[in-house]
């Protein structure tokens, strides 16, 4: 019994580092390429398309707010590996699929055709499900969903027409597991996937990637805007993990995508819940496979130490709001 349990513990260890070196696999270049960032004016986007200028892209990002755009556009210019490279923006509402497609069209026949596509536009309002306006589940929605998928109508077209091109969706890790206060934008971000994974298999024989990038809690402005909605509960799960940067998050996020991977994570806690929740998703190699099936049964155990504190977690705040009433 020991002997099994040292494999069980070791046995990661030492395999998850070799398979990481043997899995390394060709990355794609964007120099010279046209890069699109959806919700590109602030936050993971806008780091995105940083990290897309620096490695020499023309970038277009799109948003609605114009103002967010300027600023954006401006600081993005300043990360340009030469002057050839074009810097554009497009304010649009990402929920109006026709007003969408004809400025994807337009803005190729400015810059050039679109190589990659990457959505970063979300918003999470959190509570209780039932204490959620019909508005605001309508809102989150047609960010969170009909935002991405119409985006994918619009650009999949061109991208099969040209046999190539990347896609990009853009979750968070209650895209994989339901928590406290999540209710409705995890039941968005949960079809993503369904989309991300459906999408995978049609868009394969064309030459074109998709990514479900899958960030921890990071520090941007929708971020913040998030925690002023936060239930108690909430608050305190979501504390347990730490808070992951911008930067680092875009800079992952764009090399998984341009290597072909199908999830992009950063962090032990995304690692686990992804693996955890793999189940039939696309795989980049075989030994990601062999990696998944190796670390399976301890993560699992490590998960539940987790799921056993945060429902530790919701019974506290709930014998507390007890005790107010009484």
């Amino acid at each position: 019994m020991l002997f099994i349990w040292l494999c069980i513990i070791f046995v990661p260890c030492i395999l998850i580092p070799v398979v990481v070196y043997l899995r390394s696999l060709p990355k794609k270049s964007v120099n010279g390429k046209h890069v699109v960032v959806i919700g590109g004016s602030s936050g993971i986007g806008k780091s995105v398309a940083i990290v897309a200028a620096k490695e020499g892209a023309n970038v277009t990002i799109i948003a609605r707010n114009v103002e967010k755009l300027n600023y954006a556009q401006k600081e993005i210019e300043s990360y340009k590996c030469c002057k050839e490279q074009i810097i554009s923006k497009i304010s649009v509402d990402i929920c109006d699929y026709e007003s969408l497609e004809q400025n994807f069209s337009k803005i190729e026949t400015i810059v050039g055709p679109i190589f990659m596509m990457v959505n970063c536009a979300g918003m999470a309002i959190c509570g209780e499900v039932e204490k959620f306006t019909l508005d605001e589940i309508k809102q989150l929605v047609d960010i969170n969903f009909l935002g991405s998928l119409y985006s994918v109508k619009a650009i999949v077209p061109k991208f099969k027409m040209r046999k190539e091109g990347i896609i990009v969706l853009t979750g968070s890790q209650v895209t994989l597991m339901g928590m406290y206060g999540y209710s409705v934008y995890s039941s968005c971000k949960f079809a993503l996937r369904g989309l991300a994974e459906s999408l995978y298999m049609e868009v394969k024989p064309y030459n074109i990637s998709v990514t479900l990038a899958l960030p921890p809690d990071t520090d941007t402005p929708g971020f913040a805007n998030e925690n002023k909605t936060k239930p108690t509960e909430t608050k305190l799960i979501s504390d347990t993990a730490g808070l992951a940067t911008p930067e680092k998050v875009a800079k992952k996020l764009v090399n998984d995508a341009l290597t072909g991977k199908f999830f992009s994570y950063v962090g032990f806690e995304s690692y686990m819940v992804t693996t955890l929740c793999t189940g039939m998703s696309p795989f980049s190699t075989f030994l990601d496979v062999i990696m998944e099936a190796t670390v399976l049964g301890l993560l699992r155990i490590i998960s539940a130490f987790y799921i056993i504190s945060f429902n530790n977690i919701v019974k506290k705040c709930h014998e507390n709001k007890t005790k107010k009433i009484m």
